[in-house]
């Protein structure tokens, strides 16, 4: 059985927890770089209406919600998804080494979510609202860095609008069906997310 003690304070982290963020994000740090080929490639097929493109920012935000999720340590998020980005940076991401920043504000607008409930909610409406928020950190730094001069209701506001969406529904709803997919194989029995499997 995991140390219960260990399990209930969000702020004490194991090895395991630091070990298991830190594979996360390699694994989407690689995704992150792949990913960024299918944003450059569909960029003909969305061409029509540019802030579509923002339906696509969702796969982005998965560590910030996933590593929450499975851990269940204050700071997994941030963590996770600045970790990732760093990755995908240092394999040749399209946009260099901005994306680390925008990994740590993505990653710290999917913390929030879960600090406003003292690290004590896991739920569909946590994991949504931790999707959306980082959506949001995601959306204002391509606003404010890449188009700037766009304006405001017809790109500006769609974009985040679209932007929100993919993130609440791949990050927060995608992330919560991981965790669902991986509880009865046992990988997740260390973690506190595993109790779900125990009780059963």
């Amino acid at each position: 059985m995991p140390d219960s003690s260990a399990l209930a304070d969000p702020r004490r982290w194991r090895t395991v927890d630091i070990l298991t963020c830190a594979v996360l994000a390699v694994a989407f740090g690689v995704v992150f770089w792949a990913w960024g080929f299918v944003w450059n490639g569909l960029d003909p097929v969305l061409a029509f209406y540019p802030p579509l493109k923002s339906i696509l920012n969702g796969v982005w935000l998965i560590p910030a919600v996933l590593a929450p999720l499975i851990v269940r340590r204050a700071g997994a998020g941030l963590l996770t998804e600045a970790l990732a980005a760093t990755v995908s940076a240092f394999l040749g991401s399209f946009w260099g080494v901005a994306v680390i920043l925008q990994g740590l504000l993505q990653g710290l607008g999917g913390e929030l979510a879960f600090a406003a409930t003292r690290y004590r909610r896991f739920g569909t409406l946590v994991a949504l609202a931790g999707g959306a928020l980082a959506a949001v950190a995601l959306a204002w730094f391509d606003v404010r860095n890449y188009y700037p001069d766009s304006d405001l209701w017809a790109f500006k506001v769609p974009y985040f609008a679209l932007a929100m969406a993919s993130g609440a529904l791949v990050a927060g709803l995608g992330s919560q069906a991981l965790v669902k997919a991986m509880l009865p194989t046992g990988v997740l029995d260390r973690f506190p997310s595993g109790r779900e499997r125990q009780r059963v």
